[in-house]
């Protein structure tokens, strides 16, 4: 069901600037409101369904008091998410949260298009009370990970829990790693990316570098391993990413930026049968990368405070079956 909601712009909501940050503090004093998310209000921005004063606007533009704002937005459809006996592998449980080490194909969360089979959907069935804060599509869910990337994921089990791991998330104060298999090798040991990412606007599944108006990201790169006979050029590399922010899809992006796109990954620089890139790879990496449900990308590591008990918390989450293959596969070419 559509709905139209009015927002009024109080003088300390200026000091935000940019109007989906001022708009976001805005709809949470709005009980019908309160449950958007900045990135779900720069959506409505997006397909224009935001007005200032009758006309749509953009989320790095500025707003002013006295300005008229209508927001049509669509009411949360309400679906049951039942439990299903899907296998966890667990990196860590207490009574606040668990780490689980993701599986590759496996969803997040359920959405409309997917209703079961997700992370949530094996959650509900090993976790009978999960923190409701994210909602009914997303109990206990703090940070995502993408459909095909692998690896250590937090959940919380309670709301106190949640909250207190939204805050280590919003200022940046987990510390995560992830492992990158790429085309080629990189000439340099470490680099660094900051830049600002949003949605493409000529694909919206996809995520792109924009001069302005989008969000910070920043990844740190440091080469692990390249791979090649010693009278080639190494044609892949293994490359640790650590994260100080969590961009959708932001390693797939800033390694593709830097020219060394991930192996198997279906949207940013697949490479087709006569690009040399992938010519390059020994038939039998060829063959692994085949193999792969996606990107070989795994968040490797996971370390914060406890939200609640203040304990150091750090896990590695081993590499899945099909990564690790083609890890044993690349050594023999170290």
């Amino acid at each position: 069901m559509q709905t139209t909601s009015q927002l009024v712009i109080e003088p300390d909501d200026l000091l935000l600037v940019r109007a989906d940050r001022i708009l976001a503090a805005c709809a949470k004093r709005d009980p019908e409101l309160a449950t958007l998310s900045r990135s779900q209000i720069q959506r409505l921005m997006d397909e224009g369904k935001v007005l200032v004063n009758g006309a749509p606007i953009r989320a790095q533009d500025a707003l002013h008091l006295g300005d008229t704002i209508t927001i049509q937005w669509a009411e949360p459809v309400k679906m049951d998410v039942l439990p299903e006996n899907i296998p966890l592998e667990v990196l860590y449980e207490d009574e606040h949260l668990i780490i689980v080490n993701k599986p590759a194909n496996q969803s997040v969360h359920p959405s409309p298009q997917e209703t079961s089979g997700t992370l949530v959907n094996a959650l509900l069935f090993h976790i009978r009370d999960l923190s409701g804060i994210g909602g009914v599509l997303r109990p206990g869910i703090v940070h995502r990970i993408d459909k095909n990337t692998t690896g250590a994921l937090v959940v919380a089990k309670n709301d106190a829990a949640h909250q207190g791991l939204a805050k280590l998330f919003s200022s940046h104060t987990i510390e995560r790693s992830y492992w990158a298999f790429c085309y080629a090798t990189p000439l340099w040991k470490k680099e660094s990316v900051r830049n600002e990412m949003d949605r493409n606007p000529k694909d919206r599944k996809k995520m792109a570098v924009v001069r302005s108006g989008g969000r910070v990201a920043i990844t740190h790169f440091q080469k692990l391993e390249s791979y090649g006979r010693s009278t080639a050029k190494p044609f892949a590399s293994l490359i640790e990413a650590t994260l100080e922010t969590g961009r959708t899809h932001q390693v797939r992006v800033h390694l593709t930026q830097l020219g060394h796109s991930l192996l198997g990954d279906p949207i940013y620089g697949t490479p087709t049968a006569s690009q040399g890139k992938w010519v390059a790879l020994p038939k039998v990496v060829q063959d692994c990368v085949a193999a792969l449900p996606g990107q070989a990308l795994h968040a490797r590591t996971l370390g914060f405070v406890h939200p609640v008990t203040k304990a150091k918390i750090f896990v590695e989450a081993p590499l899945p079956a099909s990564l690790q293959i083609l890890a044993n596969t690349l050594k023999t070419f170290a």
